[in-house]
C-alpha cells in the first residue's frame, strides 16, 4: 500500500525538477543585472583593485543558457573576471546554465596600467553576454589610473624636498631622522597605506598654499559604499609623530585627514618648554575626520592659527603642560560613527603644580570650540587650591555651561541649548554651512544668523587679516569666531 503512494510522488516529483530545469530559447527571454555599469574609482597604478561584485538575475518562467560571456579586450584586458567560480586567462567563458530563479555571480577586480604621465588615466570597456536565443547584453566596466612614487620604509636621513608631479604611496612609514629636515612643498601629496605613519625625529617644513594645499592621507581611493569612499572614513592610516627633541616643525595649507590620530607631538626634553622655540606651529591646516585625538600637545610650545580640526573619536585636541595659543581657529567635535566620542578640548596640568608637566599657558582667542557634547570643554588640574593654569578664552563661541569669571572668559559666547527669545537660536551644528552626516560632508563656515559672527576682536594682538580661504576679515561690522568668515551667497540665491 504504501509502495502504490510513493510512486506518483515521485512521478510528481521528477516531473517538478523537469519543469524547473527546462530551459528556453525565447529570443524575449533575457539576464537582468543588478548594475549595468561597474565602475572602479581612479586608483595607484600597478595596485590592484578591491573586488567587486555583479550579479545577472534570470527572473524568467524557464531557465536560459548562455553560450559566451566575453570581456572585449580579450586576454589583453585590465580587469579579471570570475563567474560562479571560474576564470579563464584568455577573458572568455563558455557554456553557463542559469536556473529560472536563480543567477551567475560574478566577481570582477582591475589592475591599474601606467599612465606614463602626470594626468589620470580613464578607460572603459565592456563585458558581453552571449545567450544560446541570439540575443547579446553588455554590461559596462570603468575605471582609471594615476601614477605614483611607491616608497617602502623611506627614511630622510639629510635635507629633502619631495617632488610634487605625482603622489606618494607610502608602505612602512616615513622616518626624518634626526638632523635632517623633510620639506613638503606646495601641492605635495603623501598617501600612507594602512598602519603606516610619519615619524619626525629630525624637521618637518610643510609649505602648502590655499591653491596647492600639501595633503596628507590614506592611500584608498576606492569606496567602501556607493556613496562613501574610504577616504570619507578615520583610521585608514596613523598620522604624524613628533618625537621629543624635535623642534621648528611648521604646517602651513596642510590637509591631513582620514588618520588614526592626527598629530601627536611628544614632550620636550626640557624641564620649562622655551616659548621661542616651539616644537609646532600650524597656520591654515585641516586636520579632519580622525579616529583617535585631532592635536595631541605634550609639554611643549605650539601655536595654532586659522585651522580647523573636527570630528574625531578621541578628543580633538588635547593638551597636557606646555605653553599653547590658538587664534582664529574652529574645533569642532562631531564625530559621526560613535557617541562615545572624547573633548573637543582636553587641558591636563599636572597635580600640585609640579614644575614638569605644569600648563603654564594655554589661550585661545576669537576660536569656536564646540561639538555634539552638552560640554565639550574638559580639564585635569587646571583650578585647584594652591595655583590656577594661565587659561583665558578670549572672544570664543564655546559649547561649555557658561562662567562668571571675567578673568579667563572675555567677550566669549556661550553655545547653548536654552536661550531667551530675543536671542538667536542656532545651537551646535546648526551654526555651519553644511552638515552633511550622510554623505560625511562638513563646511564650517558660519551661517549667517550664527552667534558666532562677528563675534571675533580683532584688536588683540597682531591678528591674521584673512580666513583659512582667503577671505578678508575685515569686509563687515567685526571679524567672525573660527578659522572661516561667512560669505554672503551670490544675489539671488538662499543660503544653504
Amino acid at each position: 500500500m504504501k509502495l502504490k503512494l510513493l510512486l506518483p510522488l515521485l512521478a510528481l516529483l521528477a516531473v517538478a525538477c523537469s519543469d524547473y530545469e527546462s530551459f528556453s530559447d525565447n529570443p524575449n527571454f533575457r539576464l537582468t543585472f543588478s548594475q549595468d555599469t561597474i565602475a572602479f574609482d581612479t586608483l595607484v597604478s600597478t595596485i590592484p583593485s578591491s573586488t567587486k561584485t555583479l550579479y545577472a538575475f534570470n527572473k524568467n518562467g524557464d531557465g536560459l543558457r548562455v553560450r559566451t560571456i566575453q570581456l572585449e579586450g580579450g586576454a589583453a584586458s585590465r580587469f579579471r573576471v570570475n563567474v560562479d567560480g571560474r576564470f579563464l586567462a584568455d577573458g572568455i567563458w563558455h557554456d553557463f546554465e542559469v536556473l529560472r530563479n536563480d543567477s551567475l555571480v560574478i566577481r570582477i577586480e582591475m589592475t591599474p596600467p601606467e599612465v606614463g604621465s602626470t594626468e589620470p588615466l580613464y578607460f572603459k570597456e565592456k563585458l558581453h553576454f552571449l545567450l544560446e536565443n541570439g540575443t547579446q547584453q553588455t554590461v559596462v566596466l570603468t575605471g582609471g589610473s594615476i601614477d605614483a612614487y611607491i616608497t617602502k620604509g623611506m627614511v630622510i636621513d639629510e635635507d629633502t624636498t619631495l617632488l610634487t608631479d605625482k603622489p606618494y604611496v607610502i608602505y612602512d612609514s616615513l622616518v626624518v631622522k634626526k638632523g635632517a629636515e623633510l620639506t613638503l612643498s606646495e601641492g605635495t601629496r603623501l598617501m600612507f597605506h594602512d598602519k603606516t605613519a610619519l615619524h619626525v625625529y629630525g624637521k618637518l617644513t610643510v609649505q602648502g598654499s590655499l591653491e596647492k594645499p600639501v595633503i596628507l592621507r590614506g592611500d584608498r581611493m576606492d569606496h567602501m559604499f556607493d556613496y562613501l569612499p574610504y577616504d570619507n572614513t578615520p583610521s585608514r592610516w596613523e598620522g604624524v609623530v613628533i618625537h621629543q627633541g624635535s623642534y621648528g616643525n611648521s604646517f602651513r595649507y596642510c590637509d591631513l585627514h582620514s588618520s588614526l590620530f592626527g598629530i601627536i607631538c611628544e614632550d620636550t626634553e626640557q624641564l620649562k618648554p622655551d616659548e621661542a622655540n616651539p616644537s609646532v606651529t600650524l597656520d591654515c591646516c585641516i586636520l579632519h575626520n580622525i579616529g583617535g585625538d585631532g592635536l595631541q600637545l605634550n609639554n611643549c610650545v605650539s601655536s595654532v592659527t586659522n585651522t580647523q580640526i573636527s570630528n574625531t573619536l578621541g578628543h580633538t585636541v588635547y593638551i597636557s603642560g606646555g605653553s599653547h595659543i590658538f587664534i582664529y581657529s574652529t574645533l569642532a567635535q562631531f564625530y559621526p560613527f560613535t557617541g562615545n566620542r572624547g573633548d573637543g578640548l582636553h587641558l591636563v596640568s599636572s597635580a600640585d603644580g609640579d614644575e614638569y608637566g605644569m600648563l603654564r599657558k594655554a589661550h585661545f582667542i576669537n576660536c569656536v570650540i564646540t561639538g555634539y557634547g552638552q560640554d565639550v570643554i574638559m580639564g585635569e588640574n587646571i583650578v585647584t587650591d594652591s595655583y590656577t593654569c594661565n587659561y583665558l578664552f578670549h572672544h570664543c563661541f564655546l559649547n561649555t555651561p557658561a562662567v562668571d569669571d571675567a578673568e579667563h572668559f572675555v567677550g566669549c559666547v556661550f553655545d547653548q541649548d536654552k536661550k531667551s527669545s530675543e536671542e538667536k537660536k542656532l545651537v551646535r551644528q546648526d551654526n555651519f554651512l553644511v552638515f552633511d552626516t550622510e554623505n560625511f560632508i562638513y563646511d564650517f563656515t558660519p551661517k549667517d544668523s550664527s552667534l558666532i559672527r562677528s563675534l571675533a576682536d580683532p584688536a588683540y594682538g597682531d591678528l591674521p587679516q584673512f580666513d583659512r580661504r582667503g577671505v578678508s576679515r575685515l569686509g563687515d561690522e567685526a571679524p567672525d569666531a573660527g578659522c572661516y568668515e561667512y560669505v554672503a551667497p551670490p544675489e539671488g540665491e538662499e543660503e544653504k
